[in-house]
């Protein structure tokens, strides 16, 4: 198994430069450069050509692909063109937040997509089975970013329940620390709900087909055949199995999460990654961008890892060849 790990570490390797390369070379195709942004009409060409000069951006595309991957193996992920910040500085503030809400809708995804799918599987075509059918292909064919926005409609302006935006209170700042995680909680919930409510319905079909599969096979008429309670049929012998196709689209989620996380955490203004590679991709902030892609790449990849390895653990007839 580490030499496993090990083999896999050394493979993000080339498809991080691969991924970087890509993107970096996607960001410039779009016309102009973020000296662009800069509309006065009164400021000195030559003023803009020399912050061009400064920034790097009067150098061919691939001198300046270089120059910055040699600054990132040295763990310099550039400055950023806005706030003049260091581009891992602001990266690593933000993605606290963000780790908070995915792991959160994770855990969420699981508590409850796994029992659903369980009981539509063995309750297959009664009503609770359909019902459970028709929520999934309805959240499906539900827009996050419309999602989001009623929730904030109805929870927020309608109701005045939950506040629409941010991550905490200003005004609360100086209490206990129980109000203040009351006050994150009560600010999570829209966007958690927006970003669980839309996982939950491909895990939810895919954990039905992958239980109907095993509820099917040969050592589960066994067990019955046996004696076996049903509980003990359903939750000790197929649920673990039926587990296995769960793994792999937990870890082929990791994109769409992410993608996600840009559209959910600008529309709830929480300040984490996504939003903040929003604002650098309209502020054409090209170090940034770079800096968000990277890290990006980097947590989807240890997702997948994560993943397989998990294989081992939900099956004990799944072992990875030593090599």
């Amino acid at each position: 198994m580490r030499k496993f790990v090990f083999r896999r570490l050394l493979q993000l390797i080339p498809l991080l430069i691969g991924v970087s390369l890509i993107s970096f070379f996607v960001m410039h195709l779009a016309p102009g450069d973020p000296t662009s942004l800069f509309t006065d009409p009164n400021i000195d060409p030559m003023d803009l050509a020399r912050i061009r000069a400064n920034w790097g951006l009067d150098k061919p595309i691939i001198i300046q692909y270089f120059y910055w991957l040699g600054n990132v193996v040295r763990g310099d992920f550039g400055t950023s063109y806005m706030s003049g910040q260091p581009v891992l500085k602001e990266i690593l503030e933000r993605l606290p937040n963000t780790l908070l809400l995915m792991v959160a809708s994770y855990i969420l995804t699981l508590l409850i997509t796994i029992p659903l799918g369980v009981i539509s599987a063995v309750k297959k075509g009664k009503w609770f089975d359909n019902l459970v059918t028709v929520l999934s292909f309805a959240g499906m064919a539900t827009p996050s970013f419309w999602l989001g926005m009623m929730l904030m409609l109805l929870f927020s302006v309608k109701l005045g329940w939950l506040p629409a935006v941010g991550m905490y209170d200003p005004l609360i700042r100086d209490q206990g620390v129980g109000v203040r995680v009351l006050d994150l909680i009560r600010h999570m919930i829209l966007p958690l709900t927006t970003m669980t409510v839309l996982s939950l319905a491909g895990i939810t079909r895919y954990q039905r087909a992958a239980m109907l599969e095993v509820l099917n096979q040969d050592f589960i008429r066994t067990a019955r055949a046996k004696g076996l309670p049903e509980r003990v049929v359903i939750f000790k012998h197929a649920l673990r199995n039926a587990l296995i196709p769960i793994v792999t689209i937990l870890g082929l989620s990791l994109p769409g999460l992410f993608g996600g996380a840009f559209i959910i955490e600008t529309i709830f203004a929480w300040p984490g990654m996504g939003r903040l590679g929003v604002l650098a991709i309209f502020q054409r902030n090209y170090p940034l961008i770079m800096g968000i892609v990277v890290f990006s790449a980097v947590l989807i990849m240890l997702g997948n890892l994560l993943a397989d390895i998990c294989y081992a653990l939900v099956d004990p007839r799944i072992r990875y060849a030593k090599k």
